[in-house]
């Protein structure tokens, strides 16, 4: 896998490419964390856990030990 949604920066927008399903909780997916929707990181947590990210639209926290195991392809503005 190329680069993953842990490996985003601030403000950096991406369209997710794919996941290891066994990894990304049901819930992710539910809220719109799928494959050609875009995501943004829009803050960090202390510590680096968890990222919040908007997903179409929809605010969401994940831990980063899940962000690792989602592909994306970053937008380059």
């Amino acid at each position: 896998m190329g680069t993953s949604l842990a490996h985003l920066k601030r403000g950096e927008k991406a369209i997710i490419k794919e996941f290891e399903i066994e990894y990304v909780p049901l819930k992710l997916l539910e809220m719109g964390c799928l494959p050609g929707n875009e995501v943004e990181l829009v803050q960090i947590a202390p510590f680096k856990d968890p990222l919040y990210l908007n997903i179409n639209g929809s605010h969401v926290a994940i831990r980063r030990e899940t962000a690792f195991h989602i592909a994306i392809e970053k937008i380059v503005p």
